[in-house]
């Protein structure tokens, strides 16, 4: 395509000439094409005529006359033909190899008629229209979206056939495909006309709108909401279904930023749910909308939905009667208004920054002087060029670059190829708000060879991750990948290695290797050599045992630790090991994800030296900020769809941008866990004493060949803090498992004191929440402990009699003169340095012989049998009332709302969750809350925990190690993780081979050494079952003598003087 035309190359008179040929020629062209009337001719000189007019012609008025013409011809009511070829014609033109940017801004100005000629009553011009208009969309730039979305929105909204609605929406799902990224922005426009749409009439409509909804909520991109976008989009077809959503969405903790396409989506729900009957409901949207605008940065991105929100929380604030109901509103419409920046009740206007009018001024400015003419001439281009240009302001896309590239087409048609970089670069600056005053140009790269420089797209699943970004990667520097949870940076990782990044360099020019701890359960069995050679043969590599061994050992390999099994290493070892093997594949880039967790000190220092000696180019994605500040030379950083490069470290970067801090920050000093206090063990004077004790246990599985754990002895006691740790498969799990009765042990002896509270809190702990879903955090702790027990250890191997212990109470025992069996333990009471136990009996006749029969007793021949007695043969009853024991002994606590709120706000757990939201809404992170909640609910004296670094994030981690150093009762950790345990555990179970190994213990026999434990249950409130406190249960203090003696004579002088006293008063 030729440049516009220049005064001082052409006279007015040749370019008057020249436009009068090109009017000429298309008007023949257009001629042809009506009068054809074969197929073959027909796209003859449709062909013929799109690639004149995409061609090189000196095009100054032809694309003007040329859409007239075409506009003439669709306006032809009477020739049904003419419009057909008209349409046909207009497609081809769109259809074109290559589209002219003069003609571009011309197909979207004829789009409306074409729309409008779908509902044509001719099929054949119906079916063309349809054809035209998706070749159209197709073809239009992506960025112009702003200029081609209001001709379809009108259409759809005020179409009277509904033909045209499905073109329109046919339209939308193109756009869909072709301009994701673009249409993004475009959410709060498209979703009321779709959900109008969605009400049609036509069922044919209804349906296939809803399937576009769906499509354009899948331009969304927000994690907090993306799981319930189906429900929302449920509630706009069935309006009915808004409370239970509300529901759903009221448990959701918002932690990704709002902008405004989140909002299009769940503002209609709010407004619905404003005005609900239901007063709860009423309060959940306003507790969303608390929530939701917390995480909104910019007043603009709130701005055009301030006045469908505010007056329904006004009005609701005015009106609830609820007192509770209306602080929540009072609460939402508070954020609300300051979000939004509401001064004095008015509501601000949003920005027109990036409107086509606004931009379009701009334009005009920027081409003021000797080009002023063809503005004036072409309207059409100009608003096309500022539909382009409002797009970038949306995206907040101010790089140079980025504008040249989408505008300097359409702008050399206005003033030459000269003049289009500076007019683009002022447009950017006067156009991109705080642009002129916030210029900075990063230095330039250092010299040195470029590995990568290359403009690619990343998206995952249908979110876009990456949109039309650079990446510029220099040998031998060390690059930081930063942005927030969610963003894509792994994703980006793994992309690069598996060579899904478009223009990245493939393996076999630039070797890439992403380096992670890749461990199979099938390799548990190797050496750490043997291991290691085989992951080198997999890729390839084929070494010497001599050459990877030295390497190794270069690395602070131990010749042990590389003869022993693989499953000993620890996760600092794994993470050296990776690297070792990614080190033998001789990369040019290394891809580090998160190298420094599970390292400690030493090698994290080791990390550092190695990276800053090694020529090799390394990007690394971490959350250690001193780790990043010790060894970046760039942070590479996601900022809205793109990859941005800041120069320096860490602390450089931050004092940059300082809002990226908080990305890198650990929360864990934010987040406090809190355990109940176990209470008093009865007998139980300091925390050394024993309370657990077992002597030479062993336990196998039916069916095995040999024991899994044997020779087994351990105490525990309120002080202990044990980490137990070992390979998989060396018995850990099962060994707590007999200690806390999930399994009964097959020999050996295992003491529990009788009064004893134990929390086990296993790795599928969750399983048992997923039944409960339905039910708030306190309906469940309410099911859960409503008989006193706790109903999720019911199914304890301890717990369920079998034929064994059935045969064991078949035991006779002689009472007063009689043969008994015990067939009910009911009750305890102290006997001597033990307790004896109130037994219920079956008489016994004939015994031994044919007509042998038991006849149960009266309660009143009930009697009592000493423990020691007792335990052999009716064990699990006697646990049943000595679990009974012990949780009266903790205390009942009573189960009611305000206690529940109290004792979950102990693990960071909102009151409005606690009461409020079901368990379906609420993240992996909050149930993980509601379990230890649970657990804890019986003021345990002992807590196990199952591997709890698979299940938390490190914040979580961080409350919970806390906790349990300031917890009072004893406390046992099944774990991998040294990092979690090494601060907080004194004592180490080492299990291996079925056999444990203890170390650190400081065992005693009876009470030991140490301060003395008092009895606290005296002082604390008692509650009976329905939740009302017991007053006045405190046992009368006895009088000593000479106390006894001063109020007999006091009561004597009272008498005397003629007082009333009672005889009864001391």
């Amino acid at each position: 395509m030729a440049p516009a035309l220049d005064v001082d190359q052409h006279t007015t008179g040749q370019v008057q000439l020249e436009n009068a040929k090109s009017i000429k020629v298309l008007e023949e062209l257009l001629g042809k094409l009506t009068v054809s009337k074969s197929q073959d001719e027909i796209n003859e000189s449709s062909n013929d005529l799109a690639s004149f007019i995409n061609g090189d012609i000196e095009e100054e008025m032809a694309p003007t006359n040329a859409v007239a013409l075409l506009k003439k011809q669709l306006g032809n009511k009477k020739d049904a033909v003419a419009r057909e070829r008209a349409l046909d014609a207009a497609r081809a033109i769109a259809s074109h190899t290559k589209i002219s940017p003069a003609v571009e801004p011309y197909l979207v100005q004829i789009l409306p008629d074409v729309l409008t000629a779908v509902g044509d009553k001719m099929v054949p011009v119906k079916d063309s229209a349809n054809e035209t208009a998706l070749a159209i969309v197709k073809a239009v730039n992506p960025n112009a979206v702003k200029a081609l979305l209001p001709h379809i929105l009108n259409s759809l909204r005020n179409a009277q056939k509904w033909q045209e609605k499905m073109t329109d929406l046919r339209c939308i799902e193109k756009l869909c495909e072709t301009a994701t990224a673009q249409l993004a922005y475009r959410v709060p426009e498209l979703i009321p006309v779709v959900s109008e749409a969605m009400w049609d009439t036509k069922p044919d409509v209804k349906k296939f709108a809803y399937s576009i909804m769906e499509k354009v909520c899948g331009l969304i991109v927000n994690k907090d909401i993306e799981r319930f976008i189906p429900e929302l989009i449920k509630c706009i077809a069935k309006p009915e279904n808004v409370p239970e959503t509300v529901h759903l969405l009221g448990a959701t903790t918002f932690v990704t930023d709002v902008h405004e396409p989140t909002l299009a989506i769940m503002v209609p729900l709010l407004e619905r749910g404003l005005v609900e009957r239901e007063t709860a409901i009423k309060r959940k949207s306003a507790v969303i909308v608390d929530n939701m605008c917390k995480l909104v940065e910019d007043p603009n991105i709130v701005a055009s939905f301030l006045p469908k929100l505010m007056p329904a929380l006004e009005k609701n604030y005015d009106n609830l009667a609820d007192p509770e109901a209306r602080e929540k509103t009072s609460q939402g419409l508070e954020t609300l208004k300051r979000v939004g920046n509401v001064q004095n009740g008015k509501i601000p206007e949003a920005s027109h920054a990036g409107n086509i009018a606004t931009v379009a001024a701009i334009v005009k400015q920027c081409f003021a002087g000797e080009h002023q003419g063809a503005v004036d001439k072409f309207p059409a281009i100009v608003n096309h060029i500022a539909a382009i240009g409002g797009q970038l302001v949306d995206e907040k896309e101010t790089e140079s670059v980025s504008w040249a590239t989408q505008i300097k087409p359409y702008l050399v048609v206005l003033a030459g190829d000269a003049d289009a970089d500076p007019i683009a670069d002022s447009l950017r600056k006067k156009a991109s708000p705080g642009v002129e005053e916030d210029e900075e140009v990063e230095p330039d790269e250092e010299e040195g060879e470029d590995l990568c420089n290359c403009t690619f797209n990343l998206a995952y699943g249908a979110k876009i991750l990456l949109n039309q970004t650079h990446l510029r990667l220099k040998r031998g520097q060390r690059y930081g990948l930063l942005g927030p949870n969610g963003s894509g940076k792994t994703t980006l990782m793994r992309a690069i290695n598996n060579e899904q990044v478009e223009g990245f360099p493939k393996q076999n020019e630039v070797k890439t290797v992403f380096v992670e701890h890749d461990l199979d359960a099938a390799d548990t069995e190797l050496t750490v050599i043997g291991w290691t050679m085989m992951k080198l043969k997999s890729v390839g590599i084929d070494r010497s045992n001599e050459d990877v061994e030295g390497k190794l050992i270069e690395f602070g390999f131990k010749e042990d630790q590389l003869n022993g099994p693989i499953t000993a290493l620890s996760g600092g070892w794994k993470m050296k090991l990776a690297l070792a093997r990614a080190v033998f594949e001789e990369p040019d880039i290394l891809l580090l994800d998160e190298p420094t967790n599970h390292m400690d000190v030493l090698n994290v220092k080791w990390l550092e030296d190695y990276l800053k000696t090694n020529n090799c180019t390394s990007i690394i994605i971490s959350h250690d900020s001193k780790f990043l500040d010790n060894v970046l030379q760039h942070v590479i950083h996601y900022e809205r769809f793109k990859l941005k490069r800041y120069r320096g470290n860490l602390s450089g970067f931050v004092n940059r941008v300082p809002s990226a801090k908080s990305y890198y920050e650990l929360g864990a000093s934010d987040m406090e866990f809190k355990f109940p206090e176990p209470g008093f063990l009865e007998g139980v004077k300091t925390k050394a004493k024993a309370i657990v004790k077992v002597n030479h246990m062993e336990f196998q599985y039916p069916g095995t060949s040999k024991p899994q754990i044997s020779e087994i002895s351990f105490q525990c006691s309120l002080g202990s803090r044990i980490a137990v740790i070992g390979p998989n498969g060396a018995g850990k799990t099962t060994l707590v498992n007999v200690l806390t009765g999930e399994l009964i042990p097959t020999k050996g002896d295992v003491y529990q004191h009788e009064n004893i509270r134990i929390a086990y809190i296993k790795q599928h702990a969750f399983a048992h929440i997923d039944h409960h879903l339905d039910k708030t955090p306190s309906e469940y702790i309410q099911w859960r402990f409503q008989t006193g027990e706790d109903r999720e250890t019911m199914d304890r191997a301890n717990k369920i009699v079998t034929d064994a212990d059935e045969k064991a109470m078949d035991k006779i025992y002689k009472i007063e003169g009689t043969q008994r069996r015990v067939i009910g333990v009911h009750s305890r009471r102290k006997f001597k340095n033990s307790y004896e136990y109130e037994c219920s009996f079956a008489l016994g006749e004939n015994i031994g012989q044919k007509g042998e029969k038991w006849t149960p007793m009266m309660t009143a021949d009930n009697a009592w049998i000493p423990r020691s007695e007792l335990i052999a043969s009716h064990q699990k009853m006697v646990a049943e009332v000595d679990q009974k024991e012990a949780l009266a002994s903790g205390q009942f606590r009573p189960l009611v709302r305000k206690e529940i709120e109290a004792h979950c706000a102990m693990f960071g757990i909102d009151a409005e969750l606690v009461s409020h939201s079901r368990m379906r809404g609420l993240s992996g992170g909050q149930r993980v809350k509601v379990v230890l909640a649970a657990c804890s609910w019986q003021r345990p004296h002992l807590i196990v925990l199952d591997e709890p670094t698979n299940y938390l994030d490190r914040d979580s981690l961080g409350a919970l190690s806390k906790a349990l150093k300031s917890f009072e009762g004893g406390v046992i950790i099944i774990t991998h993780n040294s990092e979690f345990t090494q601060n907080l555990t004194e004592e180490v179970w080492s299990c291996m081979d079925g056999k444990m190994t203890p170390s650190g213990h400081n065992w005693v026999q009876g009470q030991g050494a140490g301060p003395r434990l008092t009895d606290k249950g005296e002082e604390e409130e008692q509650f009976d079952e329905f939740g009302n406190k017991i007053v006045g249960n405190k046992k009368a203090k006895k009088l000593t003598s000479s106390e006894a003696r001063k109020k007999k004579k006091d009561r004597m002088a009272r008498r005397k003087r003629g007082e009333e006293v009672f005889s009864d008063e001391d």
